[in-house]
């Protein structure tokens, strides 16, 4: 088994999930994926080993932006999770470690005959919407971000690999630094109900997501080749979502007004931060996939949705220095 981005938000989520319960799912917690396996052994690619590395894993240095460092890494691998990813503005940073990182990374997968590929991207690659409920591709992907743009583009190349794609909305949970400390900034530019407080997400657990992955890699059947949502399959309304995440002490309350979207917009511009207008949207506007597809070919469980699992949250949001404030 191959891990990249194994120390990263989504990729450690994963790893945690397989070297737990060898990617079952049978976690103790009620969201059983199968009925249980051996433990895989897993080889990590890292650009720095850990300070305290678990005797677990086998750490293999070296970057997905050098070929000759992947030379081997998948030879005898049963599968390979591709979760490394550059999520920030430089374009051309994107294009080495999203698109030339991932086909470096298809190519040695292939090259060893890997029967498995798993490949994150995200839901962002659709852009601005509203979405409501749409299936993958139902609407032609118009990434705006340079992240998103060539996240997409590094699809192409994992889906000429064969791999199993997956596409996930807003992902929350421990480990999260920028979902929860967005939602604040944005609460506190416009402290009202954002028009009506309807909009539907695609929100999904951290925890959840590195169960649905690590299954992907283990489970008894493999999974069809393409693309697929990968959040809970039930929507969060926004309304919702601001609303137990101040009942837990991570934003401040909502003020009991309903701002029409129009309005919302002007308090956004009149008080500068750094979430931006199409940042807003994202959150207050319709942005649901619909994803169970990929939880029932997988036969794993979803969980009891994301908000049910904020409180395990709390306490690494309150220690973790800006996602709580």
């Amino acid at each position: 088994m191959v891990v990249t981005g194994a120390t990263g938000f989504i990729g450690g989520a994963a790893l945690g999930a397989l070297l737990r319960d060898g990617g079952t799912g049978d976690d103790g917690v009620g969201d059983d994926c199968g009925d249980g396996g051996d433990v895989p052994r897993v080889r990590a690619l890292v650009r720095r080993i850990p300070a305290a590395p678990r005797d677990d894993v086998e750490w293999v240095r070296g970057d997905v932006t050098d070929p000759v460092s992947l030379r081997g890494l998948c030879e005898g691998a049963t599968a390979v999770l591709h979760l490394a990813s550059y999520v920030g503005p430089d374009e051309e940073q994107g294009e080495t470690v999203n698109v030339a990182g991932t086909r470096a990374v298809m190519a040695e997968a292939a090259r060893a005959g890997v029967p498995r590929v798993v490949h994150l991207s995200t839901a962002a690659v659709y852009g601005v919407g509203p979405h409501r409920g749409i299936t993958v591709d139902e609407v032609p992907p118009e990434p705006v971000s340079a992240a998103s743009r060539t996240r997409l583009a590094g699809e192409r190349h994992a889906r000429e690999a064969g791999a199993v794609v997956l596409r996930p909305g807003i992902v929350t949970g421990p480990g999260d630094r920028w979902v929860v400390s967005g939602l604040r900034e944005l609460v506190e530019r416009v402290p009202a109900v954002w028009d009506g407080g309807g909009a539907l997400l695609s929100v999904v657990d951290v925890g959840d997501l590195g169960r649905l992955v690590a299954r992907l890699a283990t489970g008894p059947r493999p999974v069809p080749p393409g693309v697929y949502h990968a959040s809970h399959p039930e929507p969060v309304r926004v309304a919702d979502l601001l609303g137990e995440l101040a009942a837990l002490g991570l934003l401040p309350p909502v003020r009991d007004e309903d701002w029409p979207y129009a309005l919302c917009l002007e308090a956004l511009r009149s008080t500068p931060g750094r979430a931006s207008e199409r940042q807003f949207a994202l959150v207050a506007r319709d942005h649901w996939y619909r994803s169970e597809d990929i939880w029932s070919l997988a036969d794993c469980a979803p969980g009891p949705g994301p908000l049910a699992r904020l409180a395990d949250a709390v306490t690494w949001y309150r220690r973790s220095p800006g996602a709580a404030g």
